[in-house]
């Protein structure tokens, strides 16, 4: 059975975790309460924190020149508090893997919060970041951050959970300072990669071969910044399909024909938006069990983060690119691809 690293994820206290929203509420998060069984939160509430109180006197971003954050009600300018807060706990946080912050919170919130010329505008001349989720993002560009919105999306939460695990995953091989480990763990990883970022696999098996004989410390900063390459975006709805095909040929001589036409029917309806992928890992995972190949089983592909997190992935209605019919002939006749 895999063991998981536990990821450190920075997490708005407003979301379960505390009454600290700017109305005294606390928010419930569906993700926050499955999360807690195998991520240790590290948890964040700027506004509190940079001395704002609970209830939280309305504010906004006002363009004097510069943004600055405002209390309308007294005009109190707030902004150095709040950056003074950002910069003391970013620059005090250590092995953060990942971020999920409060959606549009002017302080937390990423993306799309109004600029107003003064206090009692109405209309917003532009948008901008809030002042802490702005400084994560400067601060940490490789790590995925995300809000409590987007992360209910299906396939943005599956990115979030597969690099928050693998992240910490490869932190551990950091600090174990093995070439052994590392070339262990970039052997288990290969599918993953495969499915996110083939480019990056390349590149980062080149490293991993080392053939120029590099020290261990230099060779794994290396690998790490194209690991984060690699995961730096969500991968394409049918980027799975090479390694679903790629996959049964470890025992396809063992494989009938009549199963060989049914998984890759399934592979076919994934490919063109009318099943989940959830059939086809299934069958790949039964005939691992069944022809027990160590190799595949090792693979993070079929089990990138807790099955507690694991959901069933929805049949998306519009038709998307098919894969290519080469494979079906090689699959068919038994043929390693």
């Amino acid at each position: 059975m895999r063991e998981f690293s536990r990821p450190k994820d920075v997490f708005s206290r407003c979301l379960e975790l505390a009454h600290c929203q700017y109305n005294g509420e606390m928010l419930s998060s569906p993700v926050d309460v499955k999360l807690k069984k195998c991520v240790d939160f590290l948890p964040v509430c700027p506004e509190v924190e940079a001395g704002l109180g609970v209830p939280v006197n309305p504010v906004r971003i006002l363009n004097k020149g510069s943004h600055r954050l405002v209390q309308p009600s007294s005009m109190k300018d707030v902004t150095e508090n709040m950056k003074a807060f950002c910069s003391r706990f970013l620059d005090s946080l250590e092995g953060a893997d990942g971020f999920i912050l409060k959606f549009r919170s002017l302080s937390s919130g990423f993306k799309d919060l109004k600029v107003y010329l003064s206090a009692a505008d109405q209309d917003e001349v532009e948008k901008t970041s809030g002042y802490f989720g702005g400084a994560v993002l400067k601060m940490y560009p490789f790590l995925r951050v995300e809000d409590e919105g987007k992360i209910r999306n299906a396939r943005i939460k599956e990115h979030f959970l597969t690099k928050l695990f693998k992240f910490a995953a490869f932190g551990k091989v950091k600090s174990e300072s093995s070439m052994k480990n590392l070339i262990c763990s970039h052997t288990q990883n290969k599918f993953l990669l495969m499915a996110y970022n083939q480019a990056e696999l390349r590149k980062l098996g080149e490293i991993a071969a080392n053939r120029e004989g590099k020290p261990l410390k230099e060779l794994t900063s290396n690998y790490e910044k194209h690991l984060y390459s690699a995961f730096s975006r969500t991968p394409a709805y049918t980027s799975p399909i090479d390694v679903l095909m790629q996959s049964p040929g470890y025992f396809s001589d063992q494989l009938s024909n009549c199963e060989k036409t049914l998984f890759f029917d399934w592979v076919q309806k994934y490919g063109e938006g009318k099943a989940s992928l959830c059939p086809a890992i299934n069958r790949i995972k039964l005939w691992m069990e069944r022809f027990e190949s160590d190799y595949l089983m090792h693979q993070t592909f079929f089990k990138p983060y807790p099955e507690d997190l694991m959901e069933i992935g929805s049949v998306e209605s519009h038709l998307r690119k098919t894969p290519g019919y080469k494979f079906c002939k090689i699959f068919l006749d038994g043929s390693k691809l």
